[in-house]
């Protein structure tokens, strides 16, 4: 029990610290305002352009990069820790989970006995301006869009539970109880389940989307950190932080495969043709992990473990599956792998402790 606490403990600690973002002499600043009531994203003008960009979220904003030059655009101050971002499946909204200062907006002054609630954060892709603040519950981790648009999620690790916002109004109206500590999770495709790694325990929730509850839990092994799904929606994938391996999910019969990663595995993502999972292995501040593993879902091997910066933590593939970009903690910068090489082939500084990351 001592091993889970300080490993969850890290984990919860880790957005708190404290530093100056880096920034580049390109880079533009722009403050988070309180957003219009009722407002929507603006209609894409230029539909037949497609522009990418890749955002990173850190402690005190959001970063911007041009994926096409690899060169960060834009930062968005946000007043407290940005845990995890996420671009909608319409490419039209990014969403983001914020947890506030300590002392901010009523919390105490140390300690952590009386909680403070989080909040998510609606951007227009393509002006970046806020479109609403939803408030949801204590230390927001991961925020989630169903396929079909209809709702938000954002797991509350300290409460217990996952909001559901809908996208409609921007309105929180249900909280749904999950196990100890969730953490990362995804949504299948077809918008009905979702699967949440419960950091506290050695469980993955199973939230049914129709009915609002836990529907069941599978036990999966030691710390899971996030979970992915297959396209298919046959088997989901699950880091166990603790286990230094990840755990593969018959989901027809809940039968547990285990495949060995590198130290500390953090998030995991699946490839858009379901071939390969990669898993970032960020390890601990004092033994930092710098790593992906390339794992071959169909015969449950790594293909190469690739060297990238110290604290591996998000990642996310590009559309094509010809990238794949990670989250350096511990270096504060953005690794982006050539897919096919299976090598670094560029470094983007971003700023203080990059946590989660999506593309648009």
């Amino acid at each position: 029990m001592k091993k889970l606490f300080y490993i969850s403990l890290f984990f919860l600690l880790s957005i708190f610290l404290v530093a100056c973002g880096n920034t580049t002499d390109k880079q533009t600043k722009e403050t988070t305002t309180e957003p219009t009531n009722n407002a929507q994203p603006a209609q894409d003008e230029s539909k037949n352009e497609k522009v990418n960009f890749v955002y990173t979220a850190e402690h005190g904003g959001i970063t911007k990069v041009d994926a096409a030059t690899n060169k960060t655009i834009k930062s968005i101050d946000i007043e407290g820790s940005v845990h995890n971002v996420q671009i909608s499946p319409d490419g039209r909204i990014l969403g983001a989970t914020v947890v506030p200062e300590i002392g901010e907006h009523g919390g105490h002054d140390s300690g952590h006995e009386e909680k403070t609630n989080g909040f998510a954060l609606f951007y227009d892709v393509e002006t970046d301006q806020l479109i609403n603040k939803v408030e949801v519950g204590s230390h927001p981790a991961h925020i989630v869009f169903t396929e079909n648009m209809k709702y938000a999620l954002v797991t509350n690790n300290e409460d217990n539970n996952v909001s559901v916002i809908d996208l409609t109004t921007y309105k929180m109206i249900q909280n749904i109880s999950t196990g100890n500590g969730p953490h990362g999770f995804r949504i299948a495709a077809d918008s009905k389940t979702a699967y949440i790694a419960n950091m506290g325990e050695d469980t993955v929730s199973v939230i049914d989307l129709e009915s609002m509850k836990e529907s069941k839990k599978i036990v999966v092994g030691n710390t899971p950190v996030t979970t992915s799904v297959t396209p298919d929606g046959k088997n989901l994938v699950v880091t166990l932080n603790a286990e230094n391996s990840l755990a593969i999910i018959n989901l027809e019969n809940d039968n547990v495969e285990k495949v060995q990663v590198g130290e500390g595995p953090a998030q995991v993502y699946i490839q858009s043709d379901g071939k390969y999972a990669f898993v970032a292995n960020q390890g601990t501040p004092e033994n930092p992990s710098d790593s992906v593993s390339k794992i071959d879902l169909e015969t449950r091997k790594i293909v190469t473990t690739i060297k990238v910066g110290k604290g591996a933590h998000g990642i996310v593939t590009s559309d094509d599956n010809q990238f794949v970009y990670v989250t350096n903690m511990y270096e504060n910068t953005v690794s982006v792998i050539d897919n096919n090489e299976n090598k670094v082939i560029a470094t983007i500084e971003v700023g203080t402790e990059p946590n989660g990351i999506t593309l648009k």
